[in-house]
């Protein structure tokens, strides 16, 4: 079955396949015909995978460092996401450096990442290989797999697509810091459809549900979800 896509730029939209071996990503950049653009994805989650060039957004990952934490904090206050996090406890800033501090002095497998949208810090992102923690590879089919959550701490952008963006960035970077990675893998609550939906349009694939047990005591239900490297990104 051929793979259709579209790419849209400055109001036009290019219509193309993928062809036998290639990724959506290069499938995408090869329809647009142009070196100096990357189409980013819109929603990969239909028949047709709908691309686009935004030459108006720029997002980008950049290494956290203990100078961020203030800030992290005060996304962790947000409503938007104290639902999600409440099981790590009050987000307070000795609470939050106790949490981070380590991964960001690179003293456990867990590496952090702000994310910039055109240069201003809008949230956070972290990553770590899913066969460095012992309880984990039994979540997904693949413990080879490179794991991942992320969150969009201003307010402000909520809602405004960006979640795929930042997930694209990641993914971008993640595939040449690990390359020998097949699949990267997400477990967000079944409760936060959002986020479900994020991940899909970014093109994971829902998989296994099961009880994750959290910092506080109590068990939350995750739906596992994966996305084939070589298949997306090549």
């Amino acid at each position: 079955m051929t793979t259709r896509l579209v790419v849209a730029n400055r109001g036009h939209e290019y219509d193309g396949v993928v062809r036998d071996g290639e990724s959506w990503a290069d499938a995408a950049r090869r329809t647009c015909g142009s070196a100096h653009a990357e189409p980013v994805p819109v929603d990969l989650s239909g028949e047709v995978k709908r691309f686009a060039i935004d030459h108006d957004l720029v997002v980008l990952l950049r290494p956290m460092t203990r100078g961020d934490l203030p800030v992290v904090t005060q996304w962790r206050e947000q409503p938007h996401l104290r639902r999600w996090w409440a099981a790590d406890g009050e987000p307070s800033l000795e609470a939050v450096t106790e949490a981070y501090g380590p991964r960001i002095d690179g003293m456990t497998p867990t590496r952090m990442w702000v994310v910039e949208a055109n240069g201003r810090s809008v949230g956070f992102v972290q990553d770590y290989r899913v066969r460095d923690h012992p309880d984990f590879p039994l979540l997904t089919p693949d413990p080879d797999a490179v794991g991942v959550d992320y969150a969009i701490g201003e307010p402000e952008w909520v809602g405004r697509g960006l979640g795929v963006r930042l997930l694209w960035a990641w993914m971008l970077r993640a595939r040449q810091r690990f390359p020998e990675a097949g699949s990267f893998f997400a477990a967000p609550d079944h409760r936060n459809a959002a986020s479900l939906r994020v991940l899909e349009k970014a093109g994971f694939v829902e998989g296994t549900w099961f009880d994750e047990p959290q910092r506080d005591g109590s068990v939350a239900t995750a739906v596992g979800c994966s996305l084939d490297v070589a298949r997306v990104l090549g």
